[in-house]
């Protein structure tokens, strides 16, 4: 953790010698902001594997268009369904259904947006929603216009 320099008023990294020196010191800018990158990245906090994993796991919903269901991401992911909600409770800030339900209406977006004539009831299967009604009612809900009416 950082602590108060002695008189400075800077902080001070445990195990630097001299922090202000080293970053404030170089003539060159290049050579400043490499000393302060050095620096910070000392003094932060250490990786979390965890976060890493999350965030691997957002990158594949985001990715992978065959992912569906989050009972069935989970199995493959060797986890369960809970354990996966936790993790991304934690690192996440949403539940994994939620991060999966926005990227398929941004799927219904980019169509939306690409094409002139969208035939939504197949859209919304090709997307993994049971009807075109369920896939009208969360993209409804998340862009605040019916898909017809966005895609005009």
């Amino acid at each position: 953790s950082a602590r108060a320099a002695e008189g400075s008023g800077l902080l001070a990294v445990p195990g630097s010698t001299d922090a202000p020196a080293a970053v404030l010191g170089p003539a060159d800018e290049d050579e400043r902001v490499t000393a302060l990158d050095a620096f910070l990245l000392a003094a932060g906090p250490e990786p979390d594997p965890q976060a890493d994993l999350a965030m691997g796991l957002v990158h594949r919903i985001r990715t992978d268009r065959t992912i569906r269901r989050v009972s069935g991401f989970a199995a493959e992911e060797g986890v369960s369904v809970r354990s996966l909600q936790r993790l991304f409770a934690a690192y996440v800030g949403v539940s994994p259904k939620w991060v999966l339900l926005r990227y398929r209406v941004h799927e219904a977006l980019e169509r939306a947006t690409r094409d002139t004539a969208v035939d939504w009831a197949r859209l919304a299967a090709e997307l993994g929603y049971s009807d075109q009604a369920h896939l009208v009612r969360e993209f409804t809900a998340t862009v605040g216009v019916p898909p017809t009416a966005y895609a005009r």
